[in-house]
């Protein structure tokens, strides 16, 4: 989505100079959250990020830090100033319903839903969308310190996960927070950027894994609701979310039974590029049924023989 202003300004231009973001949720990029989205460096109709990759859609103003699954929103993750400054608008009150529910309410004008507006020195602006109704904590014309709370990550405005939509802008001029002052590279991304801790440019991962005992809906992955206590007379099935798969990656599925034997290595390539994606592998109980004890199933994410991610997760096998 490409969020509005929540109020409009006339800014001066003044000379470039530094411009630090401290990271701007309460989670670590690549184990509680993910950069799912990044900024769209193509000037047409089609998309890429800083580094040529995939990781974003067309006219894509920001960053999009995203949380795992609707699961791990609830429990209420925090969304911070990235830096000093002065609050110019804020909204509260839009309903936390995702845009492609039924119920999904109208937002024209408001797609960046429940937001904060913060300027800071120089010309630089930040803005935080989509976040979680009631959980704003900041006034027109508060002063903010960067690391303060603004709110909570939410499903507010135009958008279909939860996640923190950061945008940048310098005299009203959207910039990429890890290419400020360049186009789209397919080589090293120039150094500095705008983080003022490093922060790895995202390939892709892993951002949840579970066991059931059957193939899950997709739905209930991305709510965080699809894993299932293991049976013994049932199938054995693990299964990944994904995001940033290019095709020709390659996506492995182990599980070791209670010995430390592995009976499940399922390995294959992905045929397409997409942001988000899961895949499940699993084995049919057998006669008998599964013996007890705990299983242990690992995701793997690779690319040209390199890992880009692995999450691991156990069940516990009741006795038959």
């Amino acid at each position: 989505m490409r969020p509005q202003p929540l109020l409009a300004l006339v800014l001066l231009a003044s000379p470039v100079q530094a411009f630090d973001l401290t990271f701007p949720v309460a989670c670590t990029p690549g184990q509680d959250c993910y950069l799912q989205n990044l900024f769209d460096h193509d000037a047409g109709p089609d998309a890429r990020d800083a580094a040529c990759g995939p990781l974003a859609y067309d006219a894509h103003d920001g960053t999009d830090i995203a949380l795992p699954t609707l699961r791990d929103q609830a429990r209420g993750v925090e969304v911070m100033a990235a830096a000093d400054g002065t609050v110019l608008g804020a909204r509260d009150g839009m309903a936390d319903v995702p845009q492609d529910a039924p119920d999904a309410p109208e937002i024209a004008g408001r797609e960046c839903g429940n937001g904060v507006l913060i300027r800071h020195e120089d010309g630089w602006e930040t803005q935080y969308c989509h976040m979680a109704r009631g959980s704003v904590a900041v006034h027109e014309g508060d002063t903010v310190r960067a690391g303060q709370v603004l709110g909570r990550i939410g499903l507010s405005g135009d958008t279909e996960f939860p996640h923190l939509h950061l945008t940048v802008r310098r005299d009203g001029v959207e910039v990429d927070p890890f290419a400020p002052d360049s186009a789209a590279t397919c080589g090293p991304l120039p150094q500095p950027n705008l983080w003022a801790q490093p922060l790895d440019f995202p390939q892709g991962g892993i951002t949840d894994a579970g066991f059931a005992t059957g193939v899950p809906d997709y739905a209930a992955i991305r709510a965080g609701v699809a894993e299932s206590a293991p049976r013994p007379d049932q199938p054995l099935v693990l299964f990944g979310l994904i995001y940033g798969g290019r095709a020709g990656d390659r996506v492995r599925l182990a599980v070791r039974g209670p010995g430390g034997e592995e009976i499940l290595g399922h390995e294959e390539p992905l045929d397409r590029t997409q942001a988000l994606l899961f895949r499940a592998a699993g084995l049919r109980a057998p006669d008998g049924g599964w013996p007890a004890g705990l299983y242990e199933g690992t995701v793997t994410l690779l690319r040209d023989g390199t890992e880009l991610g692995q999450l691991s997760r156990s069940t516990e096998m009741p006795g038959r």
